[in-house]
């Protein structure tokens, strides 16, 4: 984690890039977030819908809120997360999301 992270419900010291990132039709929206140690993330929300999501480097998802089910790449089983939940994404992969109700996101770009 940045030093930039004060407690596990709120980031300081970062900058919030003004444009949205809007997907299939604005029902997956985010905000892009960079840290100071080059670091970056975004925070959003899902609508209800099944979508498909491609990675370029790995990705770390956590589910604030919401009901989901996730189909991870090389996986044939569906993982549910209702409330807070989190998964790995490798890089250079698709992955697939049914959400249920409203889901509230944090997503980590892993460039390690």
């Amino acid at each position: 984690m940045s030093n930039s992270t004060v407690a596990a419900d709120r980031y300081q010291e970062v900058t919030v890039l003004k444009k949205a990132n809007v997907y299939f039709e604005g029902k997956v929206t985010s905000r892009t977030i960079l840290f100071a140690d080059g670091t970056k993330k975004t925070l959003g929300i899902m609508m209800p819908g099944d979508y498909e999501f491609g990675t370029d480097v790995k990705e770390l998802m956590e589910i604030q809120a919401g009901k989901l089910d996730v189909l991870l790449p090389d996986q044939t089983e569906w993982l549910s997360i209702e409330g807070e939940g989190e998964f790995y994404v490798p890089a250079n992969a698709s992955f697939k999301l049914r959400v249920h109700e409203v889901a509230d996101y944090c997503c980590s770009y892993i460039t390690e």
